[in-house]
């Protein structure tokens, strides 16, 4: 459904590492905008059909490509590589070497393009979100990782391009619903990144057109979702292909690195770079166990690394309500099945944990606060529901109100709201 307007209005756009939204405000209420059909929610997917005149896909229309085995490639995360190298290289798509920038641009034009269809008008201006940090200790990543998301949304079209932090976007989203003035710790636990900040928030206080005083601190780490994924796919189901089995002569293992890039979503694609099929052949002569390796072999050969992922993926949101979780692998082997359990995948996440628990110590501290000072923490992000994370980020409060926004949509509304205060 088409939403008329006359000006050219500013959105808010939550690109993100595993799913984006775009925000636009009608008049002083903010809405998310539906980009694909009625889903207000867009998978951060790309693909890139093999044959002559295929569409450019995304969302889950990209990942259906793939399960369907349409001839391309499936790209996701890839929000994960801004602030490294990886950002100016190139990578095979069919017969030419696409630039993962452009890959990127593609992906927020496309967008774009599906919000102004949905509202009747063109988009002048955005409020991009963004982590705290994009990269770790690394200012100068950081400063390259916002330069070039600011450089895509321009050459998408935007004429207007600042940034927020996710998690005072969230802020200002749940402070919608606040009807009292407090101090509550936003934790913004995404795909690939834990955001927080320590705000004060009121009823009067969302009327004032500086904030900058309320935001008392914001901290964040390079951690979330598909880091639970990585140490859950090596515990459960990489040995299952080989990883940890050992060579015929010494007491030497396999090479391990195929098996973290397999279970990585943005590092996929380094399994089918040229020379790697003939490593992993010349490791499947060498090893004590050649059938094990002969499944990772066949993962490469078929293109199935995203499959896996997926099944990864399915493992760790059901282990949030069950103790164990049994993924079918027969893409892989007839009869082959992966068993994950919650204890096993809480001991191979329990460093993760520890992270957790100490940014959001840091976050508070470098307020001027302890945790009784807080009244509120409010959760949002795709992984703010599993039970190891909230246990991380509550482990230090005593009693403490606990609020869920919406998971996908809490940072794009709010980004809206901060769009239209600055660009009316």
């Amino acid at each position: 459904m088409r939403h008329a307007q006359t000006a050219r209005p500013a959105c808010g756009f939550d690109f993100g590492t595993s799913n984006s939204t775009i925000a636009v405000a009608d008049g002083n209420r903010p809405r998310l905008v539906a980009l694909e059909g009625d889903e207000v929610t867009l998978p951060s997917a790309m693909f890139y059909g093999f044959d002559p005149g295929d569409e450019f896909l995304i969302g889950r229309a990209a990942v259906a490509a793939y399960v369907d085995g349409v001839p391309g490639r499936l790209m996701r995360s890839l929000k994960s590589i801004l602030g490294t190298a990886l950002i100016d290289e190139r990578t095979q798509v069919a017969r030419r070497r696409v630039a993962f920038r452009d890959i990127i641009k593609a992906y927020v034009a496309a967008v774009k393009r599906r919000a102004e269809a949905e509202i009747g008008a063109e988009l002048g201006a955005i409020v991009h979100g963004r982590p705290v940090h994009f990269v770790d200790d690394d200012e100068a990543g950081d400063r390259q990782a916002e330069d070039t998301l600011r450089q895509i949304a321009i050459e998408a079209g935007y004429r207007e391009v600042s940034f927020q932090y996710e998690p005072i976007a969230a802020a200002y989203d749940f402070e919608q619903q606040v009807d009292r003035e407090q101090v509550a710790l936003i934790a913004d636990i995404g795909g690939g990144t834990s955001d927080f900040t320590v705000v004060r928030l009121g009823p009067d206080r969302a009327r004032r057109p500086d904030r900058t005083g309320d935001i008392l601190s914001t901290g964040g780490i390079r951690l979330g979702g598909t880091d639970y994924d990585r140490y859950l796919s090596m515990a459960a189901f990489m040995p299952l292909l080989g990883y940890g089995s050992r060579q015929q002569r010494g007491d030497i293992d396999v090479p391990s690195a195929p098996y973290w890039e397999l279970s990585t979503w943005s590092k996929v694609h380094l399994l089918h770079e040229a020379g790697r099929m003939q490593e992993f052949v010349s490791t499947r002569r060498t090893a004590a166990e050649p059938a094990l390796i002969e499944r990772l072999i066949h993962v490469v050969a078929e293109r199935q690394g995203h499959t896996m992922l997926m099944a990864v993926e399915a493992a760790k949101i059901g282990l949030s309500d069950a103790a164990s979780h049994v993924s079918d692998l027969s893409f892989v082997e007839a009869g082959l099945s992966a068993t994950a359990t919650r204890d096993g995948f809480e001991k191979a996440t329990a460093h993760l944990f520890e992270r957790l628990r100490m940014a959001t110590a840091d976050c508070i501290r470098h307020a001027g606060l302890t945790h009784a000072d807080v009244s509120t923490v409010f959760f949002t992000g795709g992984t703010s529901s599993a039970p190891s994370v909230r246990r991380a980020v509550l482990a230090d409060f005593g009693s403490v109100t606990v609020v869920d926004g919406d998971r996908f949509g809490s940072v794009g509304t709010g980004l809206a709201i901060e769009a239209a205060r600055r660009y009316g």
